[in-house]
C-alpha cells in the first residue's frame, strides 16, 4: 500500500507525524520514532514566557554581583541575555540527526516575537513551523476581532520572514472558526492544525488549591477535529491535520476520510512508546487492502462535506436526527 501524503508541501511516506512534546525534544527517542515509522516530527514548543523568566534569572544572577567590589565586578561584566540559544542549538542537533522532516514549533505572545522567533527557528535549518494560536481571554472588554486581528499580523509578519512553509496550530474557541481559518489561509497559512489541546485548571478541593493536571486524550476526544476536517476539506488552499484524541489507527483513517492530510499524536506515543507506530501502520495497511484502496489519494475527503451529496451531513440536522431516533438509553457494551 502506498502510505505517503503531502502535507505543507512536503512529502511524508505516511500521514502519522509526531506532536511537539518533550518526547521530540530528545535526539535518541526522534530516531527510536524515525526507525519506528513516524513520517515527521513536530520539535517541542519555544514559549516567549520561558525566554523571559531565563533572562529574568540571568539577571538576578547577574546582579548577585552588583555590591561587591570593582575588582570582582570587572570579572562578571553584565551581558546580554542569549535568547533561545540553547533550544536551538538542541533543534539543529535533532534536525541533523535525523532524516525526516522536522518542524519547529513556536508559541509567542507579541506579533514582533512572533516574528523575531520565527527566523531563529528557521535559521537550525528546519522543514517548516507551526505557530500556536489562541487566546485565554480572562477579560470582558477585549474584543474577539481584536485577538483575531492580532494573530492575523502575526502571521503576516512571519510569512514575509521565513522560506519555510509556515502552519498555524488553533483551539477550538474562537467565535467562528472557519471564518478565521479561511482569513488565515489568505494570508499564507500553509497548513492548520485542529485542534490545540489546552491546559485547563483544575481545584483540589481538600487543599483548596488550583493544580494543573496532565491531560492526556481519550477516546473520543478527536470528534471535534473530524468536523472541522470534513468541513474545510476542499474549501481551503492549505493542508489539514488532525489532532487530540488520534490514538489508533481508526482514527487515523476517519480523520482522513473526512479530509485530513496527516494527523498528529502524541498520547499514544507517551502510553504505548515507538513500538506502536509499525503496529499502526501495518493496522491502516490491511485496512486498506480489505476496501481495495493502493493509496491514501484513494480515499482522503470520501466522507468530506464536499464530497457527500447530504447537504445536512455537517449541520444541525444531524443532531437532530440523533435526538429524534434516540430511545434515552444509553448503550452499554
Amino acid at each position: 500500500m502506498d502510505l505517503s501524503v503531502n502535507y505543507l508541501g512536503l512529502k511524508l511516506r505516511n500521514p502519522l507525524i509526531a506532536g511537539a512534546c518533550p518526547l521530540t525534544a530528545d535526539v535518541h527517542r526522534a530516531l527510536e520514532l524515525e526507525e519506528a515509522g513516524v513520517a515527521a516530527i513536530v520539535y517541542r514548543s519555544l514559549f516567549e514566557e520561558q525566554l523571559h523568566m531565563e533572562a529574568a534569572e540571568l539577571e538576578d544572577e547577574l546582579a548577585e554581583y552588583a555590591e561587591r567590589n570593582a575588582e570582582m565586578i570587572s570579572l562578571f561584566p553584565s551581558i546580554q541575555h542569549s535568547g533561545p540559544k540553547a533550544h536551538l542549538l538542541a533543534l539543529k542537533e535533532l534536525k541533523e540527526a535525523v532524516s525526516i522532516p522536522v518542524i519547529a514549533s513556536l508559541n509567542c505572545l507579541y506579533k514582533e516575537s512572533w516574528e523575531e522567533y520565527a527566523l531563529h527557528l528557521a535559521s537550525t535549518g528546519v522543514d517548516a513551523l507551526e505557530l500556536n494560536f489562541y487566546s485565554t481571554i480572562s477579560e470582558s472588554d477585549i474584543l474577539p476581532e481584536s485577538v483575531e486581528n492580532e494573530q492575523i499580523e502575526a502571521l503576516k509578519r512571519v510569512v514575509a520572514k521565513v522560506k519555510i512553509p509556515v502552519s498555524v496550530k488553533l483551539s477550538p474557541y474562537y467565535t467562528n472558526p472557519l471564518s478565521f481559518i479561511k482569513k488565515l489561509d489568505a494570508t499564507g497559512a500553509k497548513g492548520f492544525v485542529l485542534f490545540n489541546r489546552l491546559f485547563q485548571p483544575d481545584i483540589n478541593i481538600e487543599e483548596e488549591k488550583l493544580e494543573m493536571p496532565y491531560n492526556l486524550s481519550k477516546e473520543g476526544d478527536s470528534r471535534l477535529s473530524l468536523r472541522y476536517m470534513g468541513l474545510l476539506e476542499g474549501n481551503v488552499k492549505a493542508s489539514l491535520c488532525a489532532n487530540t484524541g488520534i490514538l489508533n489507527s481508526g482514527d487515523v483513517i476517519a480523520a482522513m476520510l473526512a479530509g485530513a492530510d496527516a494527523v498528529q499524536m502524541v498520547t499514544t506515543l507517551y502510553k504505548k512508546g515507538s513500538k506502536e507506530i509499525p503496529v499502526i501502520l501495518k493496522e491502516i495497511s490491511n485496512w486498506m487492502a480489505k476496501k481495495g484502496y493502493k493509496s491514501t489519494a484513494d480515499f482522503k475527503g470520501k466522507l468530506s462535506k464536499r464530497s457527500l451529496k447530504d447537504p445536512y451531513s455537517y449541520k444541525r440536522a444531524q443532531y437532530v436526527e440523533f435526538l429524534m431516533k434516540s430511545s434515552g438509553k444509553y448503550p452499554v457494551n
